[in-house]
């Protein structure tokens, strides 16, 4: 009798672990950067003058900050999105949610509680692939405004079942959701490209 291969939660490839070695240590190293890059986002919150050196081309008065960071350093942004998961890990557990005055101290708390529970968030949370693609999704924005280098461009391509794929061309492989197909990277990349539909 074959056994049946089992998959890692949050990369999808097969792995003995719920989530293998590798993604844990991506997930806890990209809490523990969480409270850095939030800190090196307050140097980003002036908005720089145009590429030419002079003023963009706009009648209105230019924000003196830029809403993009300030939407992540302010409650709700960073923070929330820690806080959500921290709050769902408590209530879980039954522990008592914790507060903080400021959204720096909540940043770093929240990051650490989250780092503290990783092994139970991996072993057990029905919603560890979702932690771990919100915590990469911050931190690849949180990098990309601090060092000014865009995402990877996501190419769609189609599976023979129809369901649209969004890979980029260092995606390491990629489960369909239609039809629950696993693809590693050199299969994944061989799909067709998905038809363009007009809007």
């Amino acid at each position: 009798m074959i056994e049946p291969v089992a998959y890692c939660e949050t990369c999808l490839k097969p792995s003995r672990d719920r989530v293998h070695h590798g993604c844990r240590e991506r997930l806890a190293d990209q809490l523990r950067r969480i409270p850095t890059l939030y800190r090196a986002l307050a140097d980003e919150l002036t908005p720089g003058r145009s590429s030419d050196g002079g003023r963009a081309g706009s009648r209105t008065a230019p924000l003196p900050v830029r809403l993009d960071i300030l939407d992540l350093r302010a409650r709700g942004g960073i923070e929330g999105i820690l806080a959500s998961w921290v709050r769902d890990l408590c209530e879980r557990e039954q522990w008592e949610f914790p507060q903080y005055g400021t959204v720096e101290a909540a940043v770093d708390s929240y990051a650490a509680i989250l780092i503290g529970n990783l092994g139970m968030l991996c072993d057990e949370h029905p919603a560890i692939r979702e932690i771990a693609h919100e915590i990469a999704a911050v931190v690849r924005q949180c990098e990309a405004l601090t060092t000014g280098e865009k995402p990877a461009r996501r190419i769609p391509v189609a599976c023979p079942c129809g369901t649209i794929l969004r890979v980029t061309l260092d995606t390491p492989g990629a489960r369909c959701t239609g039809c629950d197909t696993q693809y590693g990277h050199a299969e994944v990349l061989q799909l067709p490209m998905a038809q363009r539909t007009a809007a």
